[in-house]
């Protein structure tokens, strides 16, 4: 009943202002004499006796006073800012509009469409309106909402304003059909040609506002309001009551759009800014000063200055008419395309993600291998030491996760390692890190017992593949499923090759070059691939963490070997790389991974983690599969070639291990495909992996 109160007060207060208004203007216009133009049709009762306009200082400070009121009444009320500046917006117009064609009706003595029509075009609507819908944005209060959804839709619907005026700009003739009614750049004079620059602009700003980036906010909000102030100066129509309602939505939601921009983009930014501007200058001088035989005067500097910064601005973008043939025409709309260009690359700078630069500290790298070593029980806990990763910790340091940022997405590696109750908060404060930074996340690799802790924080979850796993106080080469295994074994015996397991340590300089030799000439001109689960150098981890399965030929030399990540509090060895010369014989690496397992069941190690398998569940023959699985079955085996999907499923069943099926965490399903890109481009599949990345 309070609240029901309150809402009818606050209507029956905000109608009195708004009919008040009205009344001020009648009085207040008599004795008003001020320069400047005028609003037509303020007092349309009044046109007859030619009084009906009102100066536009008088008109702006009348309806701004009202507003300041409106304001006051919505903050009464406790109204949400959005609802309450569109409400105020649309009930401010629709009064206007209702009360100027009402008047226009019985003084003109005309049909009522014909009436309504011309009440519709009046900046006497649509400047109250917009007052009022800014005093309701800026003045009423904030609904705090953990997930909102408002930046992504405004995000559209920015992005759709900018479309439609870049399309409205390149079909200049189709201006009275839907796209030239809708586009809120639909404006005249010199503004005509900015249409498509601002158009790009908002589409720019797009990307960054469902970032929840703070700069984008800024910069649709200062574009559409010129768009809006230069509606007030012409004919209104769908395209001006749009740009201000989206204006008003951005104003109104404001607070969700809280993600800072990079800070160390303002130098950068400044400098090219810079070389942009001394390049487009440089290009007129220069341009003008060959052509100067076609100019209409003499060639000076200012002459050159004047006409670049002209078509530049694009005011000329029609043709200059200092500048005589074909240089006139093609002049100004390459200045005007290089300057857009270079707008739009400035934007884009100034509000894309901030810029990831990969730094490990001393003290950060003893911190993660300590917590490795304490709580990693995961198999791909060892991974997490790779040179190119970033740690986030807990507010304690006794939890931590890994990650690296490629296209704008934080792709963690794996499970989080420490304490599991630290995990909860963990991974909320990363999410919260990272969309300030204007990231998105996934996850690689995530294990299935850890899918609840990312589904209480509102990720989904895509199946990855599977990682083989063999047991090995399970594990014998007894039996004829096994018996390709065993007889490869066998052979490599009676040949003469013998294994020898050593920590990092025990190699020295004369066997650390043969080995680095060996994984150079069977990667050949690949690059080194992994992130979730394998290691960067072969000797980045210590004897703790590490261990080499060295395979040597009878004349003693290393012919190849398997390295290996050691994961102490999970009792595993995790397979990293298993490089060999193409000169063994085949079964070589079958041997190996029999001979790791002898060792790892003598040394008290339980588990030994082979090569994980993408897709296991679908690439497996005697898989039951529905019809869409199957048409992915057979797009996956097309990849065979580049990525060795059912190679590595063939290799793994060899051995009848246990199966641990990993995934992919996400935020939205719109995300998938720029997940999959940075994946591939993390595991070095594709070629953006800097360590200087977005």
């Amino acid at each position: 009943m309070l609240r029901l109160l309150r809402v009818t007060t606050a209507s029956i207060v905000s109608f009195a202002i708004v009919v008040a208004c009205t009344g001020w203007l009648y009085l207040i216009q008599p004795h008003s004499a001020l320069p400047g133009p005028a609003v037509p049709d303020v007092l349309p009762l009044d046109e007859l006796s030619r009084r009906s306009a009102v100066p536009m200082l008088v008109f702006v400070a009348v309806w701004t006073t009202a507003a300041l009121l409106l304001g006051l009444v919505v903050h009464f009320a406790r109204a949400e800012r959005l609802t309450a500046g569109v409400l105020l917006a649309l009930a401010v117009g629709a009064w206007g509009y209702f009360a100027t064609g009402l008047s226009l009706l019985i003084v003109r003595q005309v049909p009522a469409h014909q009436a309504f029509h011309a009440a519709a075009t009046r900046q006497a609507i649509y400047i109250p309106a917009a007052l009022a819908g800014l005093a309701g944005a800026l003045a009423g209060r904030r609904r705090f909402s953990s997930r909102s959804r408002s930046p992504l839709v405004l995000a559209w619907l920015v992005a759709a304003s900018g479309l439609l005026g870049v399309l409205d700009a390149v079909l200049p003739n189709q201006r009275h059909a839907l796209i030239g009614t809708l586009a809120p750049e639909r404006v005249h004079g010199v503004s005509t040609a900015l249409v498509a620059p601002l158009g790009f602009v908002l589409l720019v700003a797009a990307r960054g506002l469902a970032r929840r980036k703070r700069r984008a906010w800024q910069v649709a909000v200062a574009v559409l309001c010129v768009l809006v102030c230069l509606h007030l100066q012409h004919r209104f129509g769908y395209g001006a009551i749009a740009t201000a309602l989206v204006t008003i939505a951005l104003l109104a939601r404001r607070s969700d759009f809280d993600a800072p921009g990079d800070p160390e983009a303002h130098p950068r930014i400044a400098l090219r800014a810079s070389l942009f501007a001394a390049t487009i200058v440089a290009y007129g001088i220069v341009a003008t000063w060959i052509n100067r035989m076609v100019a209409d005067q003499s060639y000076t500097l200012h002459f050159a200055l004047m006409t670049t910064g002209r078509a530049a601005a694009g005011i000329t973008a029609g043709g200059d008419p200092h500048l005589a043939d074909g240089f006139g025409e093609w002049f100004p709309i390459s200045v005007l395309m290089l300057t857009v260009a270079a707008v739009g690359w400035l934007l884009f700078e100034w509000i894309a993600p901030w810029r990831h630069r990969v730094k490990q500290e001393a003290r950060e790298r003893q911190l993660t291998r300590d917590l490795v070593s304490a709580w990693g029980v995961d198999t791909l806990a060892p991974f997490v030491l790779r040179g190119d990763k970033s740690y986030f910790f807990a507010d304690d340091e006794s939890a931590f996760l890994a990650y690296k940022v490629v296209g704008g997405v934080a792709i963690v590696s794996g499970d989080p390692i420490g304490p599991p109750d630290r995990f909860e908060s963990l991974v909320d404060r990363f999410l919260s890190f990272a969309h300030e930074r204007g990231w998105r996340i996934a996850v690689l690799g995530a294990s299935e017992h850890a899918l609840g802790l990312y589904q209480a924080q509102g990720l989904h979850a895509l199946y990855h593949g599977d990682e083989a796993v063999i047991e090995t106080g399970r594990f014998s080469l007894e039996g004829r499923p096994i018996r390709k295994v065993r007889q490869s074994v066998h052979r490599l015996e009676r040949a003469g090759y013998r294994s020898q397991v050593l920590r990092p340590g025990e190699l020295d300089a004369s066997l650390r070059a043969e080995l680095e030799e060996v994984a150079r000439a069977w990667r050949g001109t690949q690059p080194e691939r992994g992130f979730v689960m394998a290691l960067d150098t072969l000797f980045r981890l210590d004897d703790e963490h590490a261990l080499f399965v060295v395979g040597r030929d009878p004349e003693g030399a290393a012919a190849g070997f398997l390295h290996f990540a050691v994961c102490r509090r999970g009792s595993a060895l995790s397979l990293s790389s298993m490089p060999r010369l193409r000169t063994t014989p085949n079964g070589f690496n079958e041997w190996l991974v029999c001979e790791t397992v002898d060792w790892a069941r003598e040394n008290g190690f339980e588990r030994v983690s082979l090569n994980f398998a993408p897709f296991a569940a679908l690439l497996a023959p005697e898989a039951e599969l529905s019809k869409l699985q199957r048409l992915e079955r057979r797009a996956l085996l097309r990849l065979k070639g580049r990525f060795q999907l059912d190679n590595l499923l063939l290799f793994n069943r060899k051995f009848f291990p246990s199966w641990q099926r990993r995934f992919v965490v996400y935020e939205r399903r719109l995300d998938l495909p720029r997940v999959g890109i940075a994946a591939l481009a993390a595991e070095a599949y594709l070629p953006f992996t800097g360590r200087e990345s977005r």
